[in-house]
């Protein structure tokens, strides 16, 4: 009887189960050719999903066989996307001062030097190009610091050591008395501008550095001007080889040479005021007769004019400014260089300018000239007495 009752609810449990819900064969597919077994059971294979940007949507669940990575561009909320343009808007005000300060951060102290340097250099290039004209620098510095306190220079045009210029910048017009020739003898204004070598030589004087001369006249000058070439060659020898030149201090010796030695230190040559005068020479820009030494001849220029008629400031005494001229141009010749009066009355230092005076502030007044030599002499009011010699021991 229990077996009737349970055949019976089987019975009614099938009639309540609709019969597409059974299990039916499984329909071979037609990418297989093995049949089926009628009441074999196989699962229908359900279709792979594609894998799209869906599964990164925010809040969704991961699917199966999905990477475990975050999209490197998730979608924004809405409330995000509403949000940042009020962000925006509201740094709008702070652009410039956030792009400066991210500017500064960057380059941190660069950022306060390139204006300094900017200025800096539009001053630099302002006072060049309105300053005044710098002087020529000699190039005779060799012998500067042996010199010691007698170093000074003697014209206008003289080449030294240092920043002696040889021509000024610019024609001057100075008010100097003491500078202006004395009266006296003619002589030749105007030679052939070439000259010739004074036969004659002599020993080496001094034990320092030797330096080698020739004595030169230009070619063309009256010799009844200056007593002859002979004349000429004795006083500068004379002068050279007297204890109180240059070689006193056993720094430099000196040599007279002839023509037929080569490549002498320099030329020690009488010249007209006429080549004297001349740019490539001494120069006329300071309208008053002067002397000088150009390294780039290698010549000690002896203006004619001073040497028949000397200068002002030794009162007649021709004898004593020639040994002036011939020790102050050579003085260049070694390297020295224009100074001033040291003490008032004593002896002006050889280096001096003393063919225009031996006050400084006459001579200061010839340097303070664009090209001249600023600075080199103060306008202090001393006044010295003319010298002839570097060694002024015995004045």
């Amino acid at each position: 009887m229990d077996r009737a009752k349970q055949s019976g609810r089987s019975e009614d449990r099938r009639s309540e189960t609709p019969l597409s819900s059974r299990r039916t064969p499984h329909t071979p597919s037609r990418r297989t050719s093995v049949p089926l077994r009628t009441g074999q059971y196989k699962p229908t294979s359900t279709p792979a999903q594609r894998v799209s940007e869906d599964r990164y949507r925010p809040g969704s669940r991961r699917t199966t066989a999905e990477p475990l990575r975050a999209s490197w561009k998730p979608h924004d909320s809405e409330a995000d996307v509403e949000e940042k343009p009020a962000r925006r808007s509201g740094r709008a005000s702070d652009t410039g001062g956030a792009k400066l300060g991210k500017f500064t951060k960057l380059y941190g102290w660069r950022v306060y030097a390139v204006p300094i340097l900017i200025v800096l250099t539009v001053l630099v290039v302002f006072n060049t190009a309105t300053g005044p004209a710098e002087p020529i620098v000699s190039d005779q510095q060799t012998q500067a610091a042996a010199l010691g306190g007698d170093s000074a220079g003697g014209g206008p045009s003289d080449g030294g050591t240092d920043v002696i210029p040889e021509n000024p910048a610019k024609p001057v017009d100075l008010n100097i008395p003491t500078a202006e020739l004395p009266e006296g003898i003619p002589f030749t204004q105007a030679g052939q501008g070439t000259f010739h070598v004074i036969p004659g030589k002599g020993d080496q004087v001094g034990s320092g550095k030797l330096f080698t001369y020739t004595v030169d006249v230009e070619n063309g000058i009256d010799p009844g001007s200056y007593a002859g070439d002979d004349s000429f060659a004795a006083a500068v020898q004379t002068t050279l080889s007297s204890p109180q030149s240059w070689t006193y201090n056993n720094k430099f010796a000196l040599q007279r040479v002839d023509a037929s030695f080569p490549n002498p230190s320099f030329r020690v040559s009488l010249t007209t005021p006429e080549t004297t005068h001349r740019a490539d020479m001494c120069g006329y820009q300071i309208k008053a007769e002067a002397s000088c030494y150009r390294r780039s001849e290698g010549r000690v220029l002896i203006n004619l004019a001073r040497w028949v008629r000397g200068a002002k400031a030794f009162s007649g005494d021709l004898g004593l400014y020639r040994q002036y001229a011939i020790n102050h141009e050579v003085g260049h010749g070694l390297g020295g260089q224009h100074v001033g009066c040291p003490v008032n009355g004593g002896p002006a230092p050889v280096m001096m300018q003393q063919s225009f005076g031996v006050a400084d502030d006459y001579v200061s007044a010839l340097n303070n000239v664009p090209g001249g030599d600023k600075g080199k002499v103060a306008k202090d009011g001393k006044v010295c007495r003319p010298n002839a010699w570097p060694n002024t021991g015995g004045n």
